[in-house]
């Protein structure tokens, strides 16, 4: 049996790694952090412990990525290469693409370096108190291996397949999710053209078969309350649902309900700007539709 892991190098310590890489030091590992952001993992240091070498990924038993594309990660371990030691796993926990996931792990694979996949859901404010929801991929041996840390950073993980697995349901699961989301926010114009108080639909539809995360924890926080600040990005989720229509094409599954529900997003992304929280989304509703969703008073 291998010995338990104890040194973990966390490359990516953005809005979500900064309060996982966090849990991981409260739960007593040894966390070396690296960001490309200058000083900011000297800052992290400073407030929570571990260390900032300039590259974290030396020496580390696990290495895990959180950062924002695959195309990063393939970056970060090129240059950490020479510093993986044989025996360590990398664990992918961006929302990375399946298959350059695979791709990266067979490289990996001939250095004596596993990899898993292990990307997550819920949010900033799940990521601070290690309520995550983790969905993995790769090989059991490997899982089993770092079941212990990704336990102190999330509470339902679910173990999907082999490698990319895990990534392809994040962007599926993400998928259902704005699909959600975009139906509650036009249901919610058209119920106060007729009258109806958005607050009140939200309830019903809490109590009714047309409760969905979005009416049970964003409609009435961010869309209602024009706060729009659920800590997810607006760029990010037009990124997984490119990547999950990635997957439909290479697995070559009709999706047209999908990809209409990717472009709506990607229009209402060009048509915000650039910075914005995913469920400014509802505005771009609201401009199609000429109007606001309004409150009813009294």
């Amino acid at each position: 049996m291998e010995a338990r892991i104890s040194r973990i190098g966390f490359i990516g310590i953005g809005r979500m790694g900064w309060p996982m890489a966090r849990r991981l030091i409260e739960a007593g590992y040894s966390v070396a952090v690296q960001d490309a952001v200058p000083g900011r993992a000297a800052d992290f240091v400073q407030r929570h412990g571990g260390s900032a070498p300039e590259h974290a990924a030396e020496g580390a038993e696990a290495i895990i990525t959180m950062l924002p594309t695959s195309r990063e990660v393939a970056v970060v371990l090129a240059a950490s290469r020479a510093g993986l030691r044989q025996g360590a796993v990398v664990i992918e926990m961006s929302s990375g693409e399946p298959s350059a996931t695979r791709t990266l792990a067979e490289d990996l694979a001939g250095i004596g370096v596993t990899m898993v996949d292990a990307p997550v859901s819920g949010g900033v404010a799940r990521a601070e108190t290690g309520e995550l929801a983790i969905m993995t991929g790769g090989p059991e041996a490997a899982l089993e291996r770092v079941d212990p840390l990704l336990r102190a950073m999330g509470t339902t993980i679910t173990r999907c397949g082999e490698i990319g697995a895990g990534q392809a349901m994040k962007a599926l699961n993400n998928l259902v999710s704005a699909a959600g989301f975009l139906v509650s926010v036009e249901a919610l114009l058209i119920g106060s053209r007729f009258g109806l108080d958005p607050a009140v639909m939200v309830d019903v539809l809490n109590a009714s078969t047309g409760m969905n995360n979005s009416t049970q924890r964003k409609l009435k926080q961010f869309v209602l309350s024009r706060k729009f600040d659920s800590g997810f990005g607006l760029d990010l989720m037009v990124k997984d649902l490119t990547i999950a229509m990635q997957v439909g094409r290479e697995t070559a599954t009709p999706a047209p309900l999908a990809a209409q529900t990717r472009e709506l997003w990607a229009a209402a992304a060009a048509l915000l700007g650039p910075g914005q929280d995913h469920t400014a989304a509802a505005r771009f509703s609201e401009a199609l539709a000429a109007g606001q969703i309004s409150e009813q008073k009294g």
